[in-house]
């Protein structure tokens, strides 16, 4: 497989890191992840046998890392059976380019996400002018431009099954992006939330700098739909999960896990919804 599919536009660097960058949590026995920079991606599968498959692909050229923990978790020449999106945001998609050259798996992502990976749609800019703290002030460098990875790229079964990974369901939780996922397991309620909701604010660079554990709703500069952004943390909440593996913080458990979902649930507006910005108070969003 050639590569072609790597915009240069996502090769943009983004100043940001966390004491957690280059390290890796087991949080059950199949399920691991690892920090790139300040955004995770998640290895589902045994360490020792059968298929795995990992869950995004970190920010601009992630490959080199994600390459090495495959190694360390999987063993030398071990490759995922698929690739699963939460979304196409550049900071979820930066490794694929690379990946796809070399292992040539299957991509899965919700239909309404594959105009973002077929080079057909850019997503909204980044609002550089919403609430929030320094990584919003320069969220105008993110990258919107979509990649174009053609065929690689497959929607997700229609019966929410997730392929390869049996006793897991994908859900639709929109609002932050119109095809963003999340990913469930019924029997330990474990939870890939992507960035539907986070456990840390992500437009404070200290806070993303040390890792402040708090339930938040999705990053404020990305986010273009509010209204379907609520609707998908009350979908999330009434799961009851009881770990969380978010797109951006740390995995959380228990009764904080319990508690800050509920908080932010009842107090979404207050919480998570700035009080301006491009994309607030906006019956639909914009997508050119």
């Amino acid at each position: 497989m050639e590569q072609d599919f790597h915009q240069k536009e996502h090769d943009t660097f983004i100043p940001m890191t966390s004491i957690t960058s280059g390290g890796g949590v087991e949080v059950k026995a199949d399920v691991y992840y690892y920090t790139d920079q300040m955004v995770n991606i998640g290895f589902v599968g045994h360490s020792d046998a059968g298929d795995w498959v990992l869950i995004d692909a970190g920010l601009p050229n992630a490959a080199p890392e994600i390459k090495s923990v495959v190694v360390d978790r999987f063993g030398k020449g071990s490759k995922p059976a698929a690739i699963l999106l939460t979304h196409a945001h550049f900071d979820h998609v930066g490794g694929l380019a690379d990946l796809l050259a070399e292992w040539e798996v299957p991509i899965y992502a919700h239909p309404d996400e594959l105009p973002y990976l077929r080079g057909e749609k850019s997503y909204p800019k980044p609002d550089s002018d919403v609430e929030g703290g320094l990584l919003a002030k320069i969220a105008g460098m993110y990258p919107n431009e979509p990649i174009n990875l053609g065929d690689a790229v497959q929607p997700l079964p229609e019966d929410q099954q997730v392929p390869y990974l049996n006793g897991w369901k994908w859900i639709h939780t929109p609002g932050h992006t119109p095809g963003h996922v999340s990913f469930y397991r019924e029997s330990d309620r474990l939870l890939f939330s992507g960035d539907a909701f986070i456990t840390v604010r992500q437009d404070s660079f200290y806070r993303v700098l040390m890792q402040t554990a708090e339930v938040n709703g999705p990053p404020r500069y990305f986010t273009t739909d509010w209204d379907e952004a609520r609707k998908s943390v009350e979908k999330l909440a009434k799961l009851k999960p009881k770990i969380v593996v978010p797109g951006h913080g740390i995995s959380m458990k228990g009764e904080k896990l319990e508690k800050g979902l509920q908080r932010l649930v009842d107090h979404f507006s207050d919480f998570a919804v700035p009080d301006y910005g491009r994309y607030v108070d906006q019956d639909k969003p914009f997508y050119h």
